[in-house]
C-alpha cells in the first residue's frame, strides 16, 4: 500500500469529521479539555467525527506540561477502569450459568475502556508513533506514581499487538539508507557510542561489518531495535580491539559473527521484546550471505556486575568474601586501576571468581540471573561462553562492570535445549570455562546477594 496515499486520505477524513463535529458536545467545543475529548472519542459516534477527535486529543497532548500529562494519565487510571460492579454481576452469572455467551459478558465486563480509548485514538494520523510516545511519558512517571500501573498495562498489552512480530520488517541498514535514518542509529546507539560519521561509516563497511534494524510500517523512518556485526576469524575478547581493527582486502573469510551491541530505540515500547527474533532472523541472514561463517557469538556487556559487587562488599561474609579480597577490591577506588600491571592482576584474581558467582549464583526474586543482558541471551537458548577480563576499558565500562565482558555462544544444535532448561528449570547453561572460575563453595551459596 502506498503509504503517504493513505495518511493523505487520513488527514482528509480529519479534517472533513471536524466539520462533522456537534460542537454543542465537548468533542469539538473551543476549549475542550482533553479528558472531555477522551469521554467524547469513547461516546461511539462515526469514523469520521472518530478520527477527528483522536487528532484534536493528539494535538492537546502535545501542548500538556509534564503536570497536565500527569492529571491526563491519572484520568485515564480512574475514570476509565473497568467498572467493578458490572465485573462481580458478570462473574456471578457466568458461576450461575457458565455458557459461552455467560463467559463473552465477563471478558467484555473485566476489559477496560481504556483499551477501548486508545483503539480508537489509533484511528488519527501518525497515532501510533505518536501512543508510543505516550507510554514514554507514562513510563517516566510510574516509579513516583504506582497508581498508573494499570494504564501501562494496558496500553503495553495493546503495543504489544500492534507491533507483533509479524508486523515488522527486518532491513539492512547500509551507507544508502536515507540519512535521516543513518542519524537515528548514530542517536539511538546505547551500547557503544558512535562518535560521528566517520565511526558510522566504519561499523556498516561491507567488508566486515553489518547493522540490520527492525521497522514497523506506521513508524516508516523510525528502527524500533538494530544490531551491529562483526565478522571475524575467532571470538573477540576486547570492544576496544574489536571497533579498532581494520579489515584486510583479500585476507580469508570469516568463520565467526560477533553481535556486539544491540539497542532499542523506541522507550515507549519498553518491555516489548523483539531482540530475540532480531538475532535468529540476522543469523540466518548471515548464514546465507556468508557461507563460511561457522559460529555466532555475542560480546556484551554486563551493566549491573559493579552495582551488586557493592550490595556484596556491604554485606558481613567472611566465607564468601574474606577480609583479603575486601582488601583488593578497595584498589577499585583508584580511577587508574586498569592502568596499572600489579593493580590489574590482583583485581583479575578476585574479580573474575565473583563474575563467575554473579553469573551463575545470583538470581532475582524470580530466580532468574540478576543481569539484564544474560537473562535476555540465556532465555534464548545461548550459552555463557567466556569472561573476558578488561574487555571494556571505556569510562562506562569501567563503571559499570570493571572492565568486564562476555561472550555468549549461538549453538544451533543446542539453542532449543538451553531455552527450554532455562525457561522450565531456571538452568544456565554455561561452558566449562566459565564454571570453573566459580570458588564458592556450597556452604556459601546462600550468601550470595540477589538482585533488586
Amino acid at each position: 500500500m502506498n503509504v503517504s496515499f493513505f495518511q493523505e486520505m487520513l488527514n482528509t477524513i480529519s479534517e472533513r469529521g471536524r466539520l462533522l463535529l456537534d460542537r454543542s458536545i465537548g468533542g469539538g467545543a473551543p476549549g475542550a479539555t482533553i479528558e472531555d475529548l477522551a469521554r467524547s472519542l469513547l461516546s461511539g459516534r462515526g469514523e469520521a467525527s472518530g478520527v477527528a477527535i483522536a487528532s484534536s486529543i493528539l494535538s492537546v497532548y502535545r501542548g500538556l506540561e509534564a503536570d497536565e500529562k500527569l492529571s491526563f494519565f491519572q484520568f485515564l487510571a480512574n475514570d476509565l477502569g473497568p467498572d467493578q460492579a458490572s465485573i462481580a454481576a458478570a462473574a456471578r452469572a457466568y458461576l450461575d450459568d457458565p455458557t459461552q455467551t455467560a463467559l463473552s459478558s465477563l471478558a467484555g465486563a473485566v476489559e477496560s475502556p481504556r483499551q477501548e480509548f486508545f483503539r480508537r485514538l489509533n484511528l488519527a494520523p501518525g497515532a501510533t508513533a505518536a501512543i508510543v510516545a505516550m507510554r514514554r511519558d507514562l513510563i517516566r512517571v510510574l516509579a513516583s506514581a504506582p497508581e498508573l500501573a494499570s494504564v501501562d498495562t494496558d496500553s503495553a498489552h495493546l503495543l504489544a499487538s500492534w507491533f507483533n512480530r509479524g508486523f515488522l520488517v527486518l532491513k539492512r541498514i547500509d551507507w544508502s539508507t536515507p540519512a535521516s535514518i543513518l542519524e537515528k542509529i548514530i542517536e539511538y546507539e546505547a551500547v557503544h557510542e558512535i562518535s560521528g560519521w566517520d565511526e558510522l561509516r566504519r561499523r556498516l563497511d561491507p567488508r566486515d561489518r553489518r547493522c540490520y534494524g527492525f521497522f514497523h510500517p506506521s513508524l516508516v523512518d523510525e528502527p524500533l531495535i538494530f544490531v551491529e556485526v562483526a565478522l571475524t576469524r575467532e571470538i573477540p575478547g576486547s570492544i576496544q580491539e574489536l571497533l579498532s581493527t581494520r579489515p584486510e582486502d583479500g585476507g580469508p573469510a570469516p568463520t565467526t559473527a560477533v553481535f556486539y551491541s544491540i539497542s532499542n530505540c523506541q522507550d515507549g515500547l519498553r518491555g516489548i521484546s523483539f531482540g530475540n527474533f532480531l538475532i535468529k532472523q540476522v543469523a540466518e541472514e548471515l548464514a546465507h550471505e556468508v557461507p563460511s561463517l561457522k559460529t555466532f557469538v555475542t560480546l556484551s556487556p554486563v551493566p549491573r556486575f559493579a552495582a551488586w559487587l557493592v550490595r556484596l562488599a556491604s554485606q558481613e561474609a567472611p566465607e564468601f568474601l574474606p577480609e583479603e579480597d575486601r582488601e583488593t577490591l578497595k584498589l577499585l577506588e583508584d580511577a587508574g586501576w586498569a592502568a596499572h600491571a600489579m593493580e590489574q592482576e590482583r583485581l583479575k584474581a578476585v574479580l573474575l571468581p565473583l563474575a563467575a558467582a554473579y553469573f551463575l549464583l545470583a538470581k532475582t526474586r524470580r530466580g532468574r540471573p540478576v543481569d539484564p543482558v544474560a537473562r535476555f541471551h540465556l532465555g534464548n537458548g545461548a550459552r555463557l561462553e567466556r569472561i573476558n577480563w578488561l574487555g571494556d576499558k571505556s569510562e562506562k565500562g569501567l563503571r559499570q562492570s570493571h572492565g568486564l565482558m562476555v561472550n555468549y555462544l549461538y549453538d544451533l544444535k543446542y539453542i532449543e535445549k538451553n531455552h527450554e532448561a532455562y525457561a522450565n528449570d531456571g538452568t544456565i547453561a554455561a561452558s566449562r570455562s566459565v564454571r570453573s572460575l566459580l570458588k564458592v563453595s556450597e556452604k556459601s551459596r546462600a550468601l550470595v546477594p540477589a538482585g533488586e
